[in-house]
């Protein structure tokens, strides 16, 4: 008869005891850094997101690492951070100005049907019963109850963003950590390769390959696309004679950052030049409305799908989820998480059928 070790139980009790400790200092670290989470994770989303950037920019520079990563930064502040804090700093500087700027829209009167419009072929006879009745709609209660009081919008956005002392300092944290990242990265990178190695094998490097892909896809489509929308948005805004250039500009990029569309802001601003300003102003902001509207549909779509494909309503789900559980930084984690999750359970079942035939779903006729 063989002998059979006899200190197998306590092996067993003395792993689940390490890996219980083990357990302990990991949460008791992620609670120690807790307030530098949401910088940490901005930055590691941005290193991602600018890593071939950084390998372009340090071939030009002359292999000057300490450069490249500056320039890296620079252009990182100038996309992701910049745009951010200048869209924050002047809704929260204007909130007066935006309380009447919602006041002036709750006094709205639609006038009367203009003359020419009854005129028009074919939907001229439709247009003026339509008209008649939306004039006697009573918008401006409408707009009472349906958009919240400017105290409420305040402490809510005032909630989510926080103090400015704060959002400085997580700005100012996330470009240290950046830079850090960046100086290191291809030992971080090396880091998380043996991690995933060590879990998943070499399964693990490939889910770590589409997360990263996956991560400059959301980060490129979303920011990108909110600057270049409510840019463009701003131009035509200043053209048609719009007071409150800058701040209707600024809410433009909050709300494409939140997946809302620059119609929110635009097609309301089209309605009031018509009014106040003409029929001409009115049709070029129109124009840019309609270019905005087709930049968003195409624009994002586009920069998101050339990494990795995703659907945009995820997007939205994960940034209206990220803000509500994370905050201002949930913009950008919420549609990450969700994409990155997405994007490795779906590879995961497409590996999973290909391997096993049976599990395929059935293709229509």
């Amino acid at each position: 008869m063989p002998d059979f070790p006899q200190n197998g139980p306590q092996d067993n009790t003395r792993s689940v005891l390490v890996a219980l400790l083990a357990s302990a200092i990991v949460i008791s670290a992620i609670w120690i850094l807790k307030p530098f989470l949401p910088a940490t994770i901005w930055a590691v989303t941005i290193a991602v997101t600018t890593w071939p950037l950084l390998h372009r920019l340090q071939t030009v520079v002359g292999d000057s690492r300490r450069m490249a990563v500056s320039l890296t930064i620079l252009i990182a502040m100038l996309v992701f951070l910049l745009p951010l804090w200048l869209a924050i700093t002047t809704v929260s500087s204007h909130f007066g100005d935006i309380a009447a700027l919602i006041s002036m829209a709750s006094t709205l009167h639609i006038p009367n049907e203009p003359e020419w419009l009854g005129r028009l072929p074919l939907i001229g006879p439709h247009i003026a019963p339509l008209w008649d009745r939306v004039q006697h709609m009573q918008l401006p209660e409408m707009i009472q109850k349906i958009i919240p009081a400017p105290e409420t919008m305040i402490h809510t956005f005032l909630a989510y963003a926080g103090s400015f002392s704060i959002l400085a300092l997580q700005f100012i944290l996330t470009l240290v950590i950046l830079g850090a990242l960046l100086m290191r990265a291809e030992s971080a990178t090396a880091i998380a390769n043996t991690l995933v190695t060590i879990l998943a094998g070499q399964r693990g490097r490939e889910m770590l390959q589409l997360a990263a892909c996956t991560i400059r896809g959301v980060a490129f489509g979303v920011t990108v696309t909110a600057v270049v929308e409510s840019t463009v948005a701003g131009i035509g805004l200043k053209l048609a004679g719009v007071p409150w250039v800058s701040i209707l500009t600024a809410v433009t990029f909050m709300i494409c950052l939140l997946q809302g569309g620059p119609g929110f802001t635009l097609i309301p601003a089209v309605i009031w030049v018509y009014f106040e300003r003409g029929l001409v102003p009115a049709v070029l902001l129109f124009a840019v409305t309609i270019i905005t509207i087709i930049i968003d549909n195409v624009l994002r779509p586009f920069l998101i799908r050339k990494q990795a494909d995703i659907p945009l309503i995820l997007i939205m789900l994960g940034v209206i989820g990220g803000l509500g559980g994370l905050g201002l930084v949930g913009i950008f984690i919420g549609p990450l998480i969700l994409s990155v999750a997405y994007t490795l359970t779906k590879s995961s079942i497409n590996d999973s059928a290909q391997k096993n035939p049976s599990l395929t779903p059935p293709t229509e006729p």
